[in-house]
């Protein structure tokens, strides 16, 4: 019999998507992966490292992303934990001029229909 082959994630520098944080989980699907689908709505697809000043504006946009919920397996975010961010709202920061650095190799090449690889370049997590 002859198995189908498993398609893997794509990232925006073109290369197979990494993980971008288990430590907290992060991912729409919960895997660690910036990976989307059908159901994901937000486009979780943008891995970024979190600043003080990204968790204050996206606080005073209405997505506390700070105060743990445990009740929803959620520890709360401090500044230098790993996490999948939308990518709609990412753009939102930067044109605020708040938007966290970004992991290349861990953020979802379905970014680019939101962002463009040069914005998303010029605020890369250095190597």
């Amino acid at each position: 019999m002859i198995q189908k082959a498993e398609i893997k994630a794509r990232n925006v520098l073109g290369g197979t998507l990494e993980t971008c944080s288990l430590e907290p989980r992060t991912g729409f699907f919960r895997n660690g992966c910036c990976d989307t689908g059908p159901d994901d709505v937000g486009v979780h697809t943008v891995c970024v490292r979190m600043t003080a000043e990204f968790l204050e504006f996206s606080r005073a946009r209405g997505n506390d992303l700070s105060t743990p919920r445990p009740e929803l397996g959620f520890p709360g975010l401090k500044p230098g934990d790993r996490w999948c961010l939308c990518a709609p709202r990412w753009q939102e920061a930067l044109e605020a001029g708040m938007a966290p650095p970004v992991v290349l190799a861990a953020t979802h090449e379905a970014t680019l229909a939101f962002v463009s690889r040069a914005d998303l370049e010029a605020h890369a997590v250095p190597k």
